[in-house]
């Protein structure tokens, strides 16, 4: 099985049509027996994880389908619409990815435990997702600034985004490496991350969480 992001930078008239994605694609994704995982997100600058993060004019979508079956989601008609609402040709970034390792759950699913890859020395993304409990929130917010701030100015980050289904409660980052260790020197050795890890373990603030990395097969588009 594959990953395959995208995110698309849409025309500010094209907003109600992008709800109404939000709202309806999952009926179409979910009656495609290639696809064993998908969500449709929104995109925010991932600096405060709150409302006044979010960006009207980017949306996303995360399948996990057959390598086989890639090229033809990435003509359906589903991701025709979406590119019809985008601002021209060059709006839309899309990752075609390879699982390497995944702890945690989404939705009470692991969706990328199966097809991992054992050895990469390429480019890599990273995709981090948590349910926070609602009476935990205003900490995790509090905690989420210096993180987000060290994350911008990491050795090796090609782009960061913030993703989320809703508009508080279920947040994330998806984020592009140049390499793994520059992933790892991120994740284990910066200070204000490494103070976070220890908040997670302490105040035990999420319901559910999940932290995957992946080897970046291909890539079109700027993050």
């Amino acid at each position: 099985m594959i990953v395959l992001v995208y995110f698309w930078k849409i025309k500010i008239t094209s907003f109600p049509s992008a709800l109404l994605h939000m709202a309806f694609d999952r009926f179409i994704l979910r009656r495609n027996k290639n696809i064993t995982f998908h969500k449709s997100l929104g995109t925010g600058r991932g600096e405060t994880f709150t409302p006044r993060d979010a960006d009207v004019r980017r949306w996303g979508l995360l399948v996990v389908i057959p390598e086989s079956k890639v090229d033809e989601f990435d003509n359906s008609k589903l991701i025709t619409r979406w590119r019809k609402l985008a601002i021209n040709s060059k709006s839309e970034y899309r990752a075609v990815l390879q699982p390497i390792s995944s702890h945690g759950k989404w939705s009470k699913h692991e969706p990328f435990s199966e097809n991992q890859r054992s050895n990469w020395d390429g480019r890599v993304a990273a995709l981090t997702r948590a349910r926070i409990k609602w009476r935990l929130s205003s900490k995790f917010w509090r905690a989420v600034p210096p993180v987000t701030l060290s994350l911008k100015s990491a050795p090796g980050l090609r782009g960061a985004i913030g993703i989320g289904e809703a508009p508080v409660g279920l947040q994330g980052t998806f984020s592009t490496w140049d390499s793994g260790a520059a992933l790892r020197e991120f994740a284990y050795n910066g200070e204000p991350h490494k103070k976070a890890i220890l908040s997670t373990k302490k105040l035990d603030w999420y319901a559910e969480e999940l932290f995957a990395r992946f080897a970046m097969i291909q890539e079109r588009g700027e993050l």
